[in-house]
């Protein structure tokens, strides 16, 4: 892998995303307009700070799977992914690109999302909004790989949003933000603990019970950290130049 290659297909990705006017307003447009949704939802029955700081790390999960899976989909069906393996460009190349593109999108969101809710909406946490922010990145590098991973299996943008049942409801409805993990069927608190945006979450719920951080914030965070490196390693290894 080439730093030289790595940065400017990074930059290249980067300057797509920007251009792509809808998929930045939706990125950062959608979380704020949700969080004031949840915040007169919930503002009297004191589940605010509850909700919404899992809820800042759900957003970056669900954002970046959708546009991260749609946009390597258009790379394969334009010829564009075809005609980069055709350079010095290698698998690890554009997936670490995407990985480092997608990432700085997810700090941008969490950072917007964090400043919104903490500021204008008056979210309080015992913990820092910083780990707040990192949980969520990594969350959403969590949706980024997740996304690549799941690309790789759909030949049309409609095939590739027909995956978020699949692989993303399913994890938002185990993470413990409906009902505590340690109070589901004794079955599904298992499928809870395998899936990984469960260890997020719960490593968001610490930042919000706790000033410090602690050994179970520390090891959610390891947990979606792994998750994203073999979800990565799995998408090199079904990454497809074009989509028949």
């Amino acid at each position: 892998m080439s730093f030289a290659i790595l940065a400017s297909t990074t930059g290249r990705i980067l300057r797509q995303l920007r251009h792509d006017r809808r998929s930045i307003g939706l990125l950062i447009g959608a979380p704020v307009l949700l969080m004031t949704l949840l915040y007169f939802m919930f503002e009297d029955g004191g589940m605010f700070d509850d909700v919404v700081v899992i809820v800042l790390g759900l957003f970056p999960f669900l954002l970046m799977f959708l546009v991260t899976s749609i946009a390597m989909l258009r790379e394969r069906t334009s010829g564009t992914l075809e005609r980069l393996f055709t350079t010095p460009v290698g698998k690890l190349d554009l997936l670490f690109a995407y990985g480092l593109a997608f990432g700085l999108a997810a700090a941008v969101q969490a950072t917007v999302g964090a400043t919104v809710a903490y500021v204008f909406l008056d979210l309080d946490t015992v913990g820092s909004p910083w780990f707040v922010v990192l949980i969520a990145v990594a969350n959403g590098l969590l949706g980024v790989g997740l996304g690549l991973l799941c690309s790789a299996f759909a030949r049309t943008e409609f095939q590739a949003v027909q995956f978020l049942p699949v692989v993303v409801i399913p994890q938002i409805l185990l993470c413990g933000l409906f009902v505590p993990r340690d109070q589901m069927a004794g079955w599904l608190e298992g499928v809870s603990n395998v899936l990984p945006l469960s260890h997020g979450v719960e490593a968001l719920q610490e930042v919000g019970l706790h000033e410090d951080p602690t050994g179970v914030m520390w090891r959610g965070l390891g947990i979606v950290v792994g998750a994203v490196v073999l979800a990565l390693a799995l998408a090199a290894g079904t990454l497809r130049r074009r989509t028949p």
